[in-house]
């Protein structure tokens, strides 16, 4: 799901939602309006009273929006079927100032699914921020852990924030730096 937008929008409910780029948590009240200005990866980005704010999928109803739908897992799959779908997840997490997910954007260093004594799974991603003060780096980790913890037979998800090597434009993919402009 991909949207650059300004796309009108009025809460009906009170939300939970997270003022970009500060990371701050905040409760938008029902009767707010703004506008959509970005729809990526389930999650949404809203102009509300000259502020940005990160809307979780989860609480897409408040602004009108079906939130995502629960992920399903072929009966019997593998640890190799999990990676791809831990990828695929992985490429829904988004910085809400950039329509670029974290994935193109070279933030992931190594994602590894690992067997557990219950016969689920724990997932460890390392990965890393644009810049090592971005206030939206525990909102970035907390939808990358709680996206891959949505993959059935996935009990957990450890995600280290590392910050060596240091990310630079080289790491993103060919895609997202023409996307940028950062050819």
């Amino acid at each position: 799901m991909y949207s650059r937008s300004s796309e009108p929008v009025r809460f009906e409910r009170d939300c939970a939602a997270v003022l970009v780029p500060q990371g701050e948590a905040v409760n938008l009240p029902a009767g707010s309006v703004g506008y959509i200005t970005q729809a990526l990866g389930g999650s949404y980005t809203v102009f509300v009273e000259g502020n940005l704010f990160r809307i979780a999928g989860h609480d897409a109803d408040a602004i009108g929006k079906e939130p995502p739908q629960p992920l399903q897992l072929p009966e019997g799959a593998d640890d190799d079927t999990v990676e791809q779908m831990v990828w695929k997840q992985l490429r829904t997490c988004f910085d809400p100032e950039i329509p670029i997910n974290v994935v193109d954007l070279g933030l992931v260093y190594e994602a590894v699914v690992k067997p557990a004594d219950d016969g689920s799974r724990l997932v460890e991603v390392r990965m890393t921020l644009t810049a090592p003060a971005c206030g939206m780096g525990d909102i970035l980790v907390d939808d990358v852990r709680d996206k891959i913890e949505m993959i059935p037979t996935v009990s957990e998800a450890d995600v280290e924030l590392v910050f060596d090597p240091p990310w630079n434009r080289t790491m993103m993919s060919e895609a997202a730096r023409l996307e940028t402009g950062m050819l």
